[in-house]
């Protein structure tokens, strides 16, 4: 079964496409230069954010956690002409190499990347948002959506990487806190009226929400 998965899995990855070789690269040094390039969000999600970023075409994006840069130049790729993209990064020796695969990029002059903490650097930032990305602190999933919520603009749309949690999201049992938060994350959602959300089992899980 799971040898079925998994050429499913990449018979779907290749015909997901054409992959800018910009981005090629960008996966490439991940592999060579990071300790855990599994975090990179890969081909298929990529392709599917830079898919949802084209259909929505946002004037302004902010993304929670950068890595090397691979998923922010994925959403960059539906900015109109003057749009612009803010991401935050905590991790300074990650934030390096995103810095340089943006300045490498065709995006250079729409992203703008910030170095440190999120919730210190948020308020700084200027919204509101016509597309939201989460992909850092799991555990600060929840307040973010309360931070955020309201600066998302009607019909923006707000996503949110590693919901599923490589499958271990329905297992009541295991309470290790990246778990807990992501499960109230998810169920904030599923609750609220202002959001209509779809959750896809892409890779670590994909929640897919739109602003009422």
């Amino acid at each position: 079964m799971r040898d079925d998965i998994d050429y499913t899995f990449e018979y779907a990855e290749r015909l997901s496409g054409p992959v800018p070789e910009y981005l090629r690269e960008v996966e490439r040094q991940t592999f060579l230069k990071t300790m855990a390039p599994q975090m990179l969000s890969g081909q298929l999600q990529g392709r599917l954010l830079a898919l949802l970023s084209k259909l929505s075409a946002p004037k302004n994006i902010l993304e929670l956690g950068t890595f090397t840069g691979y998923s922010a130049l994925c959403l960059a790729e539906g900015l109109p002409p003057g749009g612009r993209l803010h991401t935050i990064e905590g991790n300074p020796e990650t934030a390096f190499w995103a810095r340089k695969h943006f300045a490498s990029s065709p995006y250079a002059k729409n992203i703008q990347l910030y170095v440190g903490q999120a919730k210190a650097l948020l308020p700084d930032i200027p919204g509101p948002f016509d597309l939201i990305f989460l992909d850092g602190d799991k555990r600060g999933y929840p307040e973010y959506f309360d931070l955020l919520i309201d600066q998302l603009r009607p019909g923006g749309l707000l996503l949110a990487d590693n919901v599923l949690w490589d499958g271990r999201i329905n297992k009541p049992a295991d309470q290790d806190p990246d778990l807990i938060a992501l499960r109230k994350y998810n169920d904030l959602l599923a609750d609220d009226s202002r959001v209509e959300t779809v959750v896809l089992p892409i890779r670590d899980g994909l929640s897919v929400a739109r602003r009422v």
